[in-house]
Formats: C-alpha cells, structure tokens, sequence
C-alpha cells in the first residue's frame, strides 16, 4: 500500500497553470509535512530560471535535457533555510508533454535523491527510526493534466519506485497549529590557534513570495527552558584542547513551527521547535559567514575582535495557505530587497504589508586566536579558515544547547 498524499487545492491550480511548449518541461518542489499516516502538501514551487535565460530569451523553456541537476538543488537549499519548524521538501515535480512520459521517471529519479541529498547536507539534526523516509517524484502531463504520483525511499539508493494517492483537499492547513517562542541565545564557542586551510562554498542568495490569508491561525506561546548546570562532581568524558580564540552568539531569538490538525501529538510539536531553534540559529550563522567572506578585502587579516549583527529574521504569508515562510534581512536591506528575494525563490509575490521583522538585534562576537609562535611557524588565518572552524564546532554547540532544553507549552490542546 502506498502512501497518500492530501495536497492543498491551490497546489494543483498551480500546476496547472503552466502552459509548455512541446517538448519542453518545467521543474520544482514540493512542500509541505510528513505524519505516520499521512502526508501534506502544502505548496508546489517552480526551479526559477537562471539570469542569463531571463535576459536572453523570456519565453525560454527547457527541454529535459536541459534540467541543470545543481541548479534544481541549489534551489532546495535555498528554500529550505525559508522553512519554519515542521516544514519539509518532501518532493520534486516535472511538468512535461506526454511525448517525453518514457524519460521523465529516471530524470524525477535522479532529482528527488540529489534534493535531498542537498537539504540534508547541512543539516545538523538527523531524522527518526520512527520518520517517515519516503520523498515523492510528481509527473504532471502538460497537455492531460494528469498526474501520476510516486515515491521513493530515501534510506534506499537502489529503492525502487512505489505508487502514492494524491488527493486534493480545500483549505488543507486553514487550521494547521502555529506554535512560536522566543529563546535567549549565548553560545560561547571556543577555537584553537591553529587551523588548516579550508575554502566555503559561496552559495548564492535568492528572493521570492507570492501573499494573501484567507483564515487566521492562533499562535500558541510555547516556553523554552533550559537544564540547570550540573553538578561538580559531574565527570565529562569531553577533550580538553587549548584554545586562544572564541565566537559568542548572544541574542534573542524568534522560533516558529507549525503542526498539522489531523490527531497531532505533544512531542511532534516539540521535536519541530526543537528543530527550528537549531536550523534558525545555524542558518543565520551562515548567511552572516558568506557575506563576510564574500565581502572581504583580499589581504585583510582577523587578528582583531569584531562584533557582527546576525540578520534579522523575517516572516511573509504567502498565498494559498495560512502557514508563513521566513528569510532573513541585513540591517541595510530594505524592504523591497525582502520582497524580491521572496519572490525569486517561491515564485510568488509577497506584499509589503504581509512582512514583518520577528525581533531585535542579535550579535555575533569573534575573537580571533592569538598567534604566539614565531615568524617560521606563524599561520595567518584568513576569514574564511576562521570562519570554516566556527562552521565545524557550530554544529556540535548549537545542538548540544538546544538538546537540553525543555519545551512547555501554555495550552492543553494535544493529545498524545
């Protein structure tokens, strides 16, 4: 038995909206949540086109060949970091004409496993036994219509491709649960004198959103708290390296998760806050790390503490759905920026009014390690290697502070 997938009616207006030359195919994504029982879909995304196709030829349409595989993925990473608490790519779609049927399900394969490949590469959290593992491979016939639904599971390289329902629903998360806190932050991390060289990728950064509710949903305020320290007499098997360096990162910070209605229970809703403190604190960490190094003066050394402003982050509805997304803005962006890379990324149009900044500044405070050896044995560290070992102990930090954290809710909603 396959599995179902209950999908949100303006999803399938969505798809099929897209008018195609034949012979010529569109790609995107799909979002939405995973339950034991079922499966949503919330929202379906086209791959935006390249720059280069925008300014050569408006009306250009790629042939299946054309699909560029690290354009598709650099994609999903992209939107991923725009998801809240709860939310997954759980899928990609081809839109194609009935001529290229005998082809698309080996391009669909190849995507779905290279997505997620991508979105999990930097995640720092890792999926239970009891989660579903299953992404889906969406084919829609360009000239009938007609969609044929498949998964594969994720587990499995070699897993062969299984048939799934696909049912449409109106107003699918009208009612979806909004759960949002506010943590305090101070992460102290340490760094040690010495480092290898290591270069960031400089992924690029996009836009995107389209915007408009037709219902209402009542957040819930959750409490976060957080585990007295432990005793003295505590033993830790942990390292003891010396250090001469350290990165703080001090702030409030607004999280937000949203768990469908359909019988939910406490501890889904405190796995996906959990999740989205630790996504929401590593994202903005890293967007923060690839400006810096992007705009770095190539001879410019880190020997000198430096405060930095992590970026805001920043919510938009988004049409078709009460469920919102999020991006993250520099102090220096404006609004219109916002609204731009809302709409490059989700293919949407998002209105001023429907954005709102979630809270105040946040700093990040980078104190270089001190270099002691002599000249012979000196190792000059560049942005990018100092910002590189951050990125490395980041993850074991973040994960660790937000592990011990207890989760409250003022609401006696769920049912386990």
């Amino acid at each position: 038995m396959g599995r179902s997938y209950f999908v949100e009616e303006a999803v399938g207006q969505y798809l099929s909206d897209f008018s195609t030359k034949p012979k010529a195919c569109v790609t995107g994504l799909l979002i939405g949540q995973c339950s034991p029982q079922r499966d949503y879909v919330i929202l379906a995304i086209r791959t935006p086109p390249r720059e280069e196709q925008n300014e050569s030829n408006k009306n250009y349409r790629p042939e299946l060949a054309d699909i560029d595989e690290e354009w598709v993925t650099a994609h999903a990473s992209q939107l991923s970091r725009m998801l809240p608490g709860g939310l997954l790519v759980l899928g990609v779609f081809i839109v194609a004409a009935p001529e290229l049927a005998k082809d698309i399900q080996n391009a669909l394969r190849k995507l779905v496993f290279s997505v997620e490949k991508s979105v999990v590469k930097k995640r720092l959290w890792s999926f239970t036994e009891e989660e579903v593992s299953d992404r889906m491979a969406l084919h829609v016939c360009s000239a009938t219509k007609k969609i044929l639904c498949r998964t594969y599971d994720m587990q499995d390289p070699k897993s062969s491709p299984k048939p799934a329902d696909w049912k449409y629903q109106s107003g699918l998360s009208a009612f979806w649960l909004s759960l949002e806190c506010t943590i305090n932050v101070n992460i102290h991390i340490p760094l040690s004198a010495t480092s290898v060289s290591y270069e960031l990728e400089k992924n690029t950064r996009k836009k995107s959103s389209r915007g408009n509710i037709q219902h209402r949903i009542q957040p819930f305020d959750v409490k976060v708290l957080t585990q007295l320290s432990q005793s003295s007499g505590h033993r830790s098997a942990a390292m003891v390296q010396v250090c001469r360096g350290s990165i703080n990162l001090k702030g409030a910070v607004k999280c937000r998760a949203y768990i469908h209605n359909n019988k939910p229970k406490v501890k889904d809703a405190i796995q996906a806050l959990k999740r989205d403190i630790i996504n929401t604190l590593s994202d903005r960490c890293e967007i923060l790390f690839e400006d810096l190094i992007i705009n770095e003066a190539p001879a410019k050394k880190n020997s000198e503490r430096e405060f930095h402003a992590l970026p805001h982050r920043v919510f938009a509805s988004i049409a078709g759905s009460n469920v919102m997304l999020c991006d993250y803005k520099f102090g220096d962006e404006t609004a219109g920026e916002i609204q731009e890379r809302f709409s490059e990324i989700l293919d949407q149009v998002v209105h001023g009014e429907a954005i709102h900044i979630a809270e105040e500044i946040n700093t990040v405070d980078i104190n270089p390690p001190v270099d002691n050896t002599d000249d012979t044995q000196k190792i000059q560290l560049t942005k990018a290697t100092l910002l590189s070992k951050l990125q490395q102990n980041m993850g074991v930090a973040i994960a660790a502070a937000v592990a011990i954290f207890a989760v409250t809710f003022s609401f006696n909603y769920f049912s386990d």
